[in-house]
């Protein structure tokens, strides 16, 4: 079976939806589901805002990208990761980008490049995430809705290995978004 084939695999009907808990943040929904063999099943799932969510890997320089250490409540603990946050209504992700990067770290950003959209859980979370790289900042700097002020973290490119062994960078999606910055990182160094 090709790529394209696999993508073109017919999705299951939905027969019916119901929630079953509902928070400030999230539904819980039943939904019932036939699949294209007859198979009926009924799987939960996760609904998020629908509005989408932004990180971004803000290089202060050439060689420093910034970090912020803020407090987890499903660890319960401090995390380390790249800013980030919900597009709020009417915003672009660009714009949502820059808004947190404001809220976050202190600094707007003049560049951005789109990385990759990524999900979260998807057998049972629709949530998504747009991850940048954001270049050329500014001061600037914008109340957030963070209880505590954030501690910023600069980390030097030359040492990210160190940072994927620290015990409090365990995000996927700063994980996802490092990686992903050093490739794209690689190819531009490699075009010039």
């Amino acid at each position: 079976m090709t790529q394209k084939s696999k993508n073109e695999k017919q999705i299951p009907t939905i027969l019916s939806r119901q929630i079953v808990a509902k928070s400030r943040l999230l539904r819980i929904e039943a939904i019932d589901l036939k699949f294209s063999n007859g198979e009926l099943r009924q799987y939960e799932r996760m609904q998020g805002s629908g509005r989408g969510a932004v990180m971004v890997v803000p290089f202060l320089d050439d060689e420093t990208v910034l970090l912020v250490r803020e407090y987890a409540a499903g660890l319960h603990n401090y995390q380390l990761g790249f800013p980030k946050g919900l597009i709020d209504p009417g915003e672009t992700p660009e714009q949502a980008a820059n808004r947190e990067l404001k809220e976050e770290i202190g600094y707007g950003v003049r560049k951005l490049t789109t990385l990759k959209q990524v999900s979260m859980a998807p057998a049972f979370f629709s949530a998504a995430m747009i991850l940048f790289v954001g270049e050329d900042l500014y001061p600037e700097q914008l109340l957030g809705d963070e209880p505590e002020p954030l501690e910023i973290v600069p980390w030097k490119l030359s040492e990210l290995d160190e940072l994927l062994t620290q015990p409090d960078f365990t995000e996927a999606r700063s994980v996802a978004a490092l990686l992903l910055m050093q490739r794209w990182r690689e190819q531009r160094q490699a075009m010039e």
